[in-house]
């Protein structure tokens, strides 16, 4: 059998979301931000459920608060707090990253332009492989998220969505996170995450 490299795995990456702050949301003008809440609520809870390492950051934040949704999933983890845009312009992410001995990177965050832009770009500069959470980042206009994450899949950058991200690691309804996946899908991926749950019930698993 053979799983294909770019396939991301529960033990094969690292993850950090950047800057998910409340002055950022609710500047963001690139995405409905409801839609945009719930792909970052899925990712966290995702990375929490299959215990894949986390890091979380915030700029400035003695002005703003990580959104209570996201600090929620990791209540005990106090972010990396930056002023520079460029997370990997912060030894302490940069150690952070190093350490989790991962080269596969999955990165989310705001705005997309700017900070997840900047970060990702010198993420690959150093040798990781980025991908990217589109649906829970955003910009300050839908052109500007747009340009940032096609200067991004220009990079060297994977696109993704949250959702994809969790089947991604899902896989297989054999596996015994398949009813905590069936749970945040519900709660956080709409119609798809309500087929899911019918999907459960159809195969007479808990749903």
């Amino acid at each position: 059998m053979t799983i294909a490299p770019t396939l991301l795995q529960p033990d094969n990456h690292a993850a950090i979301l950047i800057d998910h702050q409340y002055l950022q949301f609710t500047t963001m003008r690139s995405s409905n931000p409801d839609e945009v809440l719930h792909a970052v609520q899925l990712l966290a809870k995702a990375t929490k459920l299959f215990n894949v390492p986390t890091l979380l950051t915030t700029g400035l934040a003695s002005k703003q608060r990580l959104l209570t949704e996201v600090q929620d999933v990791y209540p005990d983890q106090e972010p990396i707090d930056r002023t520079i845009l460029d997370a990997f312009e912060d030894e302490r992410v940069v150690q952070w990253a190093a350490a989790t001995g991962k080269k596969k990177l999955v990165l989310a965050g705001m705005w997309t332009e700017s900070c997840l832009a900047m970060s990702a770009l010198s993420a690959i500069a150093t040798g990781y492989e980025v991908y990217l959470i589109t649906d829970a980042s955003g910009g300050g206009s839908p052109e500007s998220h747009e340009m940032a994450v096609r200067r991004l899949i220009q990079a060297g950058a994977i696109p993704l969505t949250a959702g994809t991200y969790v089947k991604e690691l899902q896989r297989d309804w054999a596996r015994d996170t398949a009813d905590a996946v069936r749970k945040i899908s519900g709660e956080h991926s709409g119609t798809y995450g309500k087929a899911v749950k019918w999907l459960g019930q159809l195969t007479a698993t808990r749903a």
